[in-house]
């Protein structure tokens, strides 16, 4: 592939844009490339995904605006979709994806690391949905994630202002998790990676499904969410070895994905 790069090691895989030359800008041929790699994980044996961009300058610096310039509305509706599809896909794949955001994360950067689960910023990244000073509005997810990740004045003062915010604001409105130096950014990345690999992997996916549905249902129907997968657990030999290991007393855990 020419602009995402993917690379497991033991129980935890990398994707990576690159594309620096660009600042790592969304075209189409990185969203096939992007799609084409979440195909090639091995779910059986990765356990958590990291996403991050090539370089220290930017995640995402975008959708690519020399791509959208010439498109009309029928076009410019089909490059939404497609970017739409692709970060709803990452959005509910089985395992959990932890944006690793180094640099610019603009407009349909903001919104790759939206579609993650969590989000770790470097000290030098820039957030922000800038499509109304081009004259357009957020087309990969800005307009409904960020609202739902924020609070909706921060979100719409964003959206509509086109104002960039820093890290440290980022964290403070609950944007990021953590902010950490870019020395350490893909370190921290791979610790709290490591530490949900460590935990039963079935239960780690029911539980990101229920969080997920259960975000779109009232809270009676959430619960029964829940309650269904929760059951489904016992069915399993990691829920014997987890509480197996706590009733013993042994610190060591063998997790086989089954």
């Amino acid at each position: 592939m020419s602009f995402v790069t993917y690379q497991a090691d033991g129980a935890i895989g990398t994707i990576l844009l690159n594309r620096p030359e660009a600042l790592n800008a969304l075209n189409s041929k990185v969203l096939d490339e992007l799609n084409a790699v979440l195909d090639q994980v091995d779910q059986n044996v990765i356990r958590c995904l990291i996403l991050s961009g090539s370089g220290e300058k930017a995640f995402a610096a975008g959708a690519d605006i020399g791509e959208m310039y010439h498109l009309n509305e029928e076009e410019g509706k089909a490059f939404s979709k497609k970017g739409n599809d692709l970060f709803r896909r990452i959005e509910t794949f089985p395992l959990p994806v932890i944006a690793a955001v180094n640099g610019y994360a603009l407009g349909g950067g903001c919104e790759l690391a939206m579609a993650c689960d969590i989000r770790i910023a470097s000290e030098n990244a820039v957030f922000g949905q800038p499509e109304t000073g081009l004259g357009i509005t957020p087309g990969f997810g800005g307009t409904q994630r960020l609202a739902r990740l924020i609070p909706a004045g921060y979100a719409k003062q964003m959206i509509y202002t086109a104002r960039n915010i820093k890290a440290e604001e980022a964290l403070r409105i609950g944007l990021v998790n953590k902010v950490v130096p870019i020395s350490d950014l893909m370190n921290e990345a791979n610790k709290i990676a490591s530490q949900i690999a460590a935990n039963a992997p079935i239960a780690v996916r029911n539980a990101k499904a229920d969080i997920n549905e259960g975000l779109e249902l009232a809270m009676d129907l959430a619960m029964t969410v829940e309650e269904k997968r929760f059951g489904a657990c016992f069915n399993t030999n990691d829920q014997k070895e987890g509480m197996g290991a706590f009733l013993e007393k042994r610190k060591e855990k063998t997790f086989k994905n089954n």
